[in-house]
């Protein structure tokens, strides 16, 4: 399950939305307590192939995010990107570059913006699998 402030939504959906047409894409870190991975920090990142249908993240900038991991005692959790015009789910290319089975990977569709929807899945030699997100405040 993953643990979601609506702060942190905010700060992904506002990402998302000064990023169209193309996608947006960034990790997020936290902690892990039994099956809930909290998330405690969200890491805005550069998509840049600057693309709306796939994304590349900076390298410099997820070095910088690690380190910022590191020095807060964070774990990464995985990482979300926008679907400026699809629904929320893993494409083939989303699922082929899943190389990490205990990595969250969250997608935020934007196909209707009065109601975007978040979700967040794992994906394991191919397999796609849905997590529970719980928002708090």
């Amino acid at each position: 399950m993953i643990v979601l402030s609506k702060k942190h939504f905010k700060t992904i959906l506002d990402h998302s939305l000064s990023e169209l047409p193309n996608e947006a894409c960034g990790l997020v870190a936290g902690t892990i307590e039994g099956d809930k991975k909290i998330i405690q920090k969200v890491y805005l990142l550069t998509n840049i192939d600057k693309s709306p249908e796939h994304f590349s993240m900076d390298p410099k900038e997820q070095f910088d995010a690690v380190r910022d991991m590191r020095k807060n005692n964070f774990v990464l959790i995985g990482n979300f990107h926008s679907h400026p015009q699809t629904p929320p789910r893993p494409s083939e290319e989303d699922k082929r570059l899943a190389y990490d089975k205990s990595m969250s990977y969250m997608i935020l569709s934007l196909t209707d913006r009065r109601r975007p929807l978040l979700k967040s899945f794992q994906i394991i030699d191919g397999k796609v699998i849905e997590e529970e997100i719980e928002e708090v405040e």
